[in-house]
């Protein structure tokens, strides 16, 4: 890998395989004990049946060789018996797999609903810095992880090894100690050459996922991105940025492909020089008659079966290698620890609207130590009224907001509803307080129904109407074939910005919260729908301590108090009429939007 490429997919690479990792899928095993003590049965009954197949050739090979025509009976047992004793090694392998399978699926889903669970709890600037397409290889990779090391591990591995076992105890005790020894050498050999080869090229193997992980992740953000790409024209630049990555993809597969025949070719040569050597051995004490024809075709059916499961061996420690990887990176996720956790006892809050006050004392923040956004901010909102925060683009508005959800806590200062501080509290609670109308609403690609009912699932079809109406989005819905059951499209691209603003509206309505946060709601709506949708808002926060945040001044001249912020600090404070009559910095940026005609609703006093 070129420096710029180890560069530039630090990120992606993957970490080295650890066998430790191992243990983690053992509380996955004990769910099922009796599932995982019974498919060991069939295991060791079915590796029993396969090594006493030889022996069986053996005896068989040898009543042929008698030239007395009395004896049918015998070969035809002994045939029976081998048919027989093929069908049950295969019979046990089935029911142990039947059985087994239940484990290794439940095993799955737990390991992929744990990781699920860990990835909402995790703070958001853990999901703004990781790619989503890159996140969700890893997840899948893991999950395969799991399902090949429980299946080949348990299966195949163990299985091998105590053939290897019984094969070489038989050949000891049958035919000699040098068949035996050359068996154990010869094994030893296969297991150390293959280990070496496999450790030095599990680096092409890494360096092909890191470029596998990166071009679906360029290849997902594009997608998402599709209205942005048509809009700049850009479909040639996005296909040769892909074909890019994917050259690079290209050529580490080549080298993990050369890397993959080397380990290959050793392996088969071992195998060859074994197994000549293990018949030169035979066929001579065959001819000075220390065996019979049947010992030969024993030693040679003994040799095959033992090499056959050893040549899988070492795709499946390759394998393995490959998924205890993926394995790492997915569980590697459990070990990130969210920058923002509940405290020790936290307590779950619940309030009323009556109840729900909302305060900020003092609180100051920024998202990296070089830049504050927020210096020394202090503000209360009593239950039941309403603040509107205006100010610039990036005064700090949109941060308060994040704050109040907990998505970040604040270097200084604290944020309190109800008198406690929201550190003390549980998320859960905090945030099953306040309902968002955020300004860029994203939409799940499903039914409008399943989104509307997203603020309360489970939510009865009449709820959904009543704040369907309020967030005047029912004539949209009535005109539309399929009604609540038409789906939004990939992050709701088939609706206009103003119509996934009314479904947020209407989301959050629904949820029924204390406090209400109105980011920029009514940013993308016409005048007329918004001063219908502003009256709906009106209505419903009537009783409910409410935080807004706008660009339009006309959307909050009913506040209770407005802040004017300007580089993160509180520079003019009070109510609509208040500000103007101050004749400050408020007063001049209402005559400009009167002025450029962007709103014009009198002044409330």
């Amino acid at each position: 890998m070129s420096r710029r490429l180890a560069a530039e997919s630090h990120d992606d690479a993957a970490p080295s395989a650890d066998w430790r990792v191992l243990r983690t899928l053992w509380p996955y095993l004990t769910e099922f004990p009796v599932r995982v003590a019974l498919a060991m049965g069939f295991l060791v009954l079915a590796k029993l049946a396969g090594v006493a197949l030889p022996m069986l050739l053996k005896h068989l090979v040898d009543s042929l060789d008698i030239k007395d025509g009395g004896l049918f009976l015998l070969p035809l047992g002994l045939l029976l018996a081998y048919g027989a004793m093929r069908f049950a090694a295969a019979l046990f392998g089935e029911l142990r797999d039947l059985v087994f399978g239940r484990v290794s699926e439940r095993a799955m889903r737990r390991a992929a609903l744990n990781v699920f669970r860990h990835l909402h709890r995790l703070d958001l600037d853990f999901h703004l810095t990781r790619r989503t397409g890159g996140l969700s290889r890893d997840i899948e990779r893991g999950i395969s992880g799991i399902s090949f090391l429980l299946r080949f591990t348990l299966f195949n591995i163990i299985p091998t090894l105590l053939e290897i076992g019984l094969v070489a105890a038989i050949l000891l005790f049958n035919y000699g100690a040098s068949f035996a020894l050359i068996t154990g050498l010869s094994v030893a050999l296969y297991v150390f050459f293959s280990v070496v080869v496999t450790e030095w090229r599990t680096r092409y193997v890494r360096e092909a996922n890191a470029l596998d992980s990166r071009a679906n992740t360029r290849a997902v953000d594009s997608l998402l991105n599709y209205e942005t790409v048509k809009l700049f024209g850009n479909e040639k630049y996005e296909a040769a940025e892909y074909d890019r990555f994917l050259a690079q993809w290209e050529t580490a597969q080549q080298q993990q492909r050369l890397s993959l025949g080397a380990l290959n070719a050793g392996q088969a040569l071992i195998v060859a020089v074994a197994l000549t050597w293990m018949m030169v051995l035979a066929a001579r004490q065959v001819g000075t008659g220390a065996m019979t024809l049947g010992d030969f075709v024993a030693v040679n059916a003994y040799i095959i079966q033992l090499f056959v499961p050893l040549n899988f061996l070492g795709f499946v420690y390759r394998e393995i290698r490959r998924a205890m990887t993926d394995m790492q990176r997915m569980f590697g996720l459990l070990q990130q620890r969210p920058k923002v956790a509940d405290a020790p006892g936290a307590a779950d809050l619940a309030l009323s609207p009556d109840e729900a006050g909302l305060s900020f004392d003092n609180v100051s923040f920024g998202y990296s130590g070089k830049r504050r956004i927020l210096h020394g901010v202090s503000f209360e909102v009593p239950p039941g009224r309403k603040i509107a925060v205006v100010g610039p683009s990036g005064s700090g508005k949109s941060t308060l907001a994040r704050l109040l959800f907990r998505f970040y806590d604040p270097d200084q200062g604290a944020v309190r509803i109800g008198g406690h501080d929201i550190r003390q509290i549980s998320q859960d609670s905090l945030r099953r307080l306040i309902g968002v109308v955020p300004q860029d609403t994203v939409l799940f690609n499903d039914t409008l129904r399943y989104n509307l009912a997203y603020g309360r699932p489970g939510a009865t079809q009449e709820e959904i109407e009543r704040v369907v109406r309020l967030a005047h989005l029912d004539g949209f819905i009535a005109q539309l074939p399929e009604g609540y059951d038409t789906r939004v499209g990939e992050r709701g691209l088939k609706l206009s910005g103003g119509e996934k603003q009314r479904v947020a509206i209407a989301r959050a309505l629904l949820k029924n919260p204390a406090i209400l946060v109105f980011d920029e709601a009514t940013s993308s709506l016409d005048s007329g729908s918004e001063q219908a949708i502003l009256s709906a808002i009106r209505e419903v926060a009537a009783r409910r301590t409410a935080l807004v945040i706008a660009h339009r001044l006309s959307t909050i001249t009913d506040a209770d108090q407005i802040l004017l912020l300007d580089h993160g600090r509180i520079a003019e404070r009070g109510s609509h009429a208040e500000l103007l009559a101050a004749g400050g910095a408020y007063a001049r940026l209402w005559k400009l939007q009167q002025r450029d005609g962007a709103e014009n609703i009198p002044a409330k006093g």
